[in-house]
């Protein structure tokens, strides 16, 4: 006995692939065998080492005991004092990862095998699996196959025939298939085990907790089948024998002491989120008819003219927007996204142009290294247009579940072996579109701003579980306030006319007149004579609404009869600028402010391209305006302080020319019949001379 004892004991656990190895509470036995009339039980606690780690809670040199460890890995990680940034929403306590689940799959029976070699007494414990078609399936995929066994055990138990198999050879089989191929091996044992129908676990608590009792003795497959949507790796699936032997650790000494029928797991998951982020310019050919932006907005020289978080623009100007985000990783079918949709919103003084929108995909985040593009209409994607309360318009673009599945299982970008990504992960999408600024009042004129925001919304398998980032850009919009009078107040306004030119940009201000009397800027032109001609109205008051931070001439081209027209023209330049406020777009996001947290910021580059994450800040704008080289302070228009450029235009009277009077005015058609009469007469009389000479 103390021969079989000895043997026993060397008896290594299967390998479990966890960040934190196997724990076990045990309980000592009196001998080194296998009590057949027990059974087992499992509990797993699931912490998100990735944030652990960040923040300095945790590092991997930790071994486990295989005794549990609430003193340390859980009174640690689970500490509801700490919060992860994964749970800064109040999801779970420390660093916990609530909603995940865990399915098993009892696939073979242990056994404790002995025979003689050589007559030395040979024992060890052995795991049989029969041969069926679905076992094969889950020998494949650890890369083995029937003759992997250990023949000299093969045996028929309850007339069925059973093979064996030793441990190492099955814990090799699983880490080689993992190290070659994660994501091809993930999937196969995650359908493996769905296809045998294997048990969920109940979802893990806000302490990360779950369990399964009173199983039978055997040894156990246990897949993560299911993540809320922070997990970007899922666990590698692992192998778990019931009971197993304790090792030796940070709190225990007995390894290989003791069976185990009370396994107590700590595998690790990594977290991370998406990236987003919406910037605007003003498109650069405002002449091009939209559907050829369409294409132009994806060459080369088109994205080399700059986005930004802000910009003006003028009424009527077509404006580029893009959203760009980088996708979570994507390892195994547990990881697939299920949703992925962005919630856009423009400020009602701006239009959508509808059926423009284009999705690009690259390898990378500068969107260079091209992948594929899809365009409306297509089957990967819808987009549906809405007004909110407030009037602003809201476009939804949702993959659907053709575009799902190309994100997640496409092998344009992960090919070939140590594969650890599918489909798009950690790939780029850029999706860009028009709009048009509004000509009329529906536009926020000045340095309030007209935001336009997008709300990424992303879920995993596990369907309840889901999270947001926001992000947004500011469109500003100005206006030119001109009074015109006269010096002796008696002209009449509605015969005074102006032009603009916009010097910056080449073109001339096409506008329309409201009926409140107010020049909403509609268009541009290139040729004055199409150019609108700006007349004051009641009281000489020239509004004009929809310009941008440009340089612009006002000639005055017509004014009142008896009036001077102005000797030169006015030159108006309109500057922006950033001030010291701060975009709070960030703080509304009500599920955790993680885009710019900085544990996710102040990171190694690693394994997933969204990480280190970008910290995004943006100034607000003002702007700043000059009329003939001289300061003026630009007046307010509702909430905004800096909106128009205010200054007045005086036409003076012309000199007066010498008038005779209205009494002398019958001497001018005498005197021109008189002459007329005289050259009538002489030319009478040198005809009769000359015939009297002849």
């Amino acid at each position: 006995m103390n021969k079989l004892k000895k043997a026993l004991a060397l008896i290594l656990a299967l390998t479990v692939i966890c960040a934190l190895p196997i724990t076990a509470s045990a309980a000592p036995v009196d001998e080194a065998t296998i009590d057949t009339s027990r059974t087992g039980n499992l509990d797993l606690y699931k912490y998100d080492l990735t944030s652990a780690e960040k923040d300095g809670i945790w590092d991997s040199s930790y071994v486990s005991t295989g005794v549990k460890d609430e003193n340390g890995v859980e009174a640690v990680l689970g500490n509801p004092e700490r919060v992860s940034p994964l749970n800064a929403n109040g999801n779970a306590y420390g660093y916990a990862v609530k909603g995940v689940e865990f399915t098993y799959l009892k696939v073979a029976d242990i056994r404790t095998y002995t025979e003689s070699e050589e007559s030395v007494e040979h024992v060890e414990v052995l795991y049989g699996i029969q041969p069926t078609e679905n076992n094969n399936v889950f020998l494949a995929a650890l890369g083995l196959t029937t003759s992997d066994r250990y023949a000299p055990a093969d045996d028929t138990v309850d007339g069925l025939t059973m093979y064996y198999y030793r441990s190492d050879k099955l814990i090799d089989g699983l880490h080689d298939a993992l190290a070659a191929n994660s994501t091809v091996t993930k999937n196969a044992l995650e359908k493996f085990i769905h296809d045998n129908h294997g048990i969920a676990m109940t979802e893990t608590d806000a302490y990360g907790h779950t369990s399964a009792g009173d199983l039978p003795l055997g040894l156990y497959l246990l897949v993560e089948t299911r993540v809320p949507e922070m997990v970007v790796d899922t666990t590698d699936p692992f192998l778990v024998s019931l009971p197993m032997t304790s090792v030796n650790g940070n709190n225990a000494d007995d390894g290989g002491e003791r069976w185990i029928y009370d396994v107590t797991l700590y595998p690790k998951n990594l977290t991370g989120i998406p990236s987003l982020e919406k910037t605007l310019r003003e498109a650069p050919d405002f002449q091009t008819p939209p559907e050829e932006m369409v294409k132009l907005r994806s060459s080369t020289s088109v994205k080399a003219h700059e986005y930004s978080h802000t910009d003006t623009a003028s009424a009527g100007d077509l404006i580029d927007y893009q959203i760009i985000s980088t996708l979570p990783s994507i390892t195994s079918a547990s990881s697939y996204l299920t949703d992925y949709t962005f919630v856009d919103t423009l400020s009602k003084g701006v239009s959508y142009l509808k059926g423009d929108v284009v999705l690009e995909f690259y390898k990378d985040e500068a969107c260079t290294d091209w992948i594929t593009t899809w365009t409306e209409p297509s089957d990967r994607f819808l987009v549906s247009y809405n007004t909110a309360s407030n009037g602003d318009s809201v476009m939804t673009i949702e993959m659907t579940t053709s575009g799902l599945n190309e994100i997640n299982t496409s092998k344009a970008v992960y090919t070939g072996s140590e594969m650890v990504n599918s489909g798009y992960s950690d790939c780029t999408v850029r999706i860009s579109y028009q709009a048009r600024v509004n000509s009329d009042g529906s536009v926020v004129y000045g340095d309030q701003g007209n935001d336009n925001d997008v709300v990424l919304q992303w879920k995993r398998s596990n369907t309840s579980y889901y999270d947001t980032l926001v992000d947004d850009c500011h469109l500003y919009v100005f206006g030119i306030d001109v009074t015109k009078q006269f010096a002796d107040g008696k002209g009449d306004f509605s015969k005074v006319e102006f032009v603009v030119h916009n010097d910056t940009d080449d073109y001339h201000l096409v506008a329309s007149l409201n009926k409140e009397g107010v020049y909403y800027v509609t268009g541009h032109t290139a040729e004055e004579k199409d150019a609108t001609h700006f007349i004051p109205v009641e009281a000489g008051k020239l509004v004009i609404k929809g310009v941008e931070d440009d340089s612009y001439t006002m000639t005055e081209v017509k004014t009142s009869n008896g009036y001077t027209l102005l000797k030169n023209s006015i030159k108006i330049v309109i500057t922006k600028g950033e001030i010291e406020k701060l975009c709070d777009i960030y703080g509304t996001d009500a599920l955790g402010l993680l885009q710019n947290d900085p544990r996710y910021a102040n990171v190694d580059p690693g394994r997933y391209h969204n990480m280190p994450q970008k910290h995004l800040e943006h100034h607000l704008l003002s702007a700043s305006a000059t009329v003939d080289e001289n300061k003026v302070t630009m007046t307010k228009d509702g909430e905004s302080d800096h909106a128009f450029v205010p200054f007045t235009i005086v036409n003076t009277r012309g000199f007066d020319l010498p008038q005779t009077g209205a009494a002398g005015t019958w001497m001018f058609p005498v005197f021109g019949l008189t002459g007329l009469a005289l050259a009538i007469l002489g030319i009478v009389l040198l005809t009769k001379k000359k015939a009297v000479k002849d």
